[in-house]
């Protein structure tokens, strides 16, 4: 298991990322089911249709519901969910600071109250592991202190150490767990998390004393959440030179397919993020020609497919107007398919990266599309 370099074109990687559920082939974007469901009805039968090939879940809200013993009785995410390839789970370290109330930060760990009933719950890097190694994913992300930007240097240094410090204790709870009999994935993998909000100093530091630990990946966290991108594209080029070459890189929660370009081009191999699902549930759609809002007036009589050149479940079948219909009238139908689009669209995005890198054709395909795909027609 672990990740294979096959090609590059300058920083852009192509690969491919051995698991015990499968082999990923990288540049990826991971589909998010955060609480062990794609948003807008989507299944994980649906999900091998758009081309998915990790699917993400979230260790806070599947540890306050259901909860993950429930989970660790049921087998675990890969058989509750009815899905065998890889998932990724978050630590939970995100949203125990932007959705809980946060009551205080130790070195042990977090204490906040729950968003869904208000009990209060403790989290720290074990508890992380243990509630991880529950659910049985196939990657396990580090828990990591989560500093929104802006933030002040000094502050954002000592939360750098102390997401060091809590990775030497992830790595080693994890260790353990794998050992145990009764642990349902005993090669589950650690990823750690690279913070130093945009601090570039503090980001190549942090960076380089993470790479010392010989991880199964190495993520970029604490970005896009409201920086300008040039901030965040500028944190990428800056860290990129000491990530382990060997390893998957990761950037967490982008982004749009424009970033997604940009991520790639800088050397960067998984992507997340909630934007398709949420974005066309309201009616915001991707096609190659740039981003539309299906539910304008100008659909009402449209009989053409969301995008010509998509071949997604959606366009092969429908048409602009029903689909827009269908969520002017609040009909579930009409999530569910404009789901399905853009996660196909995003799924397809990502061969279509990875077929232009193999070409040695990619930064003329980045050049046509980096502005044209986050333009809203």
């Amino acid at each position: 298991m672990g990740y294979k370099l096959l090609k590059t074109e300058n920083k852009a990687r192509r690969g491919e990322f051995s698991t015990v559920h499968g082999t990923v082939q990288t540049p990826c974007f991971m589909n998010v089911a955060t609480v062990a469901a794609i948003k807008g009805g989507l299944s994980t039968v649906d999900l091998k249709e758009v081309g998915a090939q990790v699917m993400l879940c979230n260790t806070y809200h599947l540890h306050v519901r259901p909860g993950d013993d429930k989970v660790k009785t049921l087998g675990g995410l890969h058989k509750f969910t009815n899905w065998d390839r890889p998932i990724l789970t978050d630590s939970g370290g995100f949203q125990v600071f932007s959705l809980a109330k946060l009551n205080k930060i130790t070195e042990d760990g977090v204490t906040f109250n729950s968003h869904v009933d208000g009990r209060k719950i403790f989290m720290g890097p074990e508890e992380s592991m243990q509630i991880q190694s529950n659910l049985g994913s196939t990657i396990a992300m580090a828990f990591d202190e989560c500093v929104a930007n802006p933030a002040k240097y000094e502050y954002s240094k000592e939360a750098c150490a102390r997401t060091l410090r809590w990775l030497e204790r992830c790595k080693v709870e994890m260790d353990r767990l794998n050992s145990l009999p009764d642990t349902i994935n005993k090669n589950q993998m650690l990823f750690g998390i690279n913070q130093g909000c945009t601090f570039d100093d503090l980001r190549v530091e942090h960076m380089k004393e993470i790479a010392k630990m010989d991880l199964d990946g190495y993520a970029i966290g604490g970005l896009a959440v409201g920086e300008p991108k040039e901030d965040m594209y500028r944190i990428i080029s800056a860290v990129e030179p000491f990530a382990p070459v060997d390893k998957p890189r990761y950037l967490m929660g982008v982004g749009t397919p424009g970033n997604i370009l940009e991520g790639v081009s800088r050397g960067v191999d998984l992507f997340d993020c909630v934007m398709p699902a949420r974005n066309a549930r309201h009616g915001q759609l991707f096609t190659k020609k740039g981003i539309i809002n299906i539910n304008n007036a100008k659909y009402i009589l449209d009989d053409h497919p969301i995008d010509e050149e998509c071949q997604c479940p959606t366009c092969r079948n429908y048409s602009r107007a029903y689909v827009r219909h269908l969520l002017k009238a609040g009909e579930m139908l009409g999530m569910r398919l404009a789901v399905m689009h853009n996660l196909y669209f995003y799924n397809n995005l990502m061969t279509e990266i990875r077929e232009n890198i193999d070409n040695n054709s990619f930064e003329d395909y980045k050049n046509e599309y980096v502005d044209r795909l986050d333009t809203r027609i």
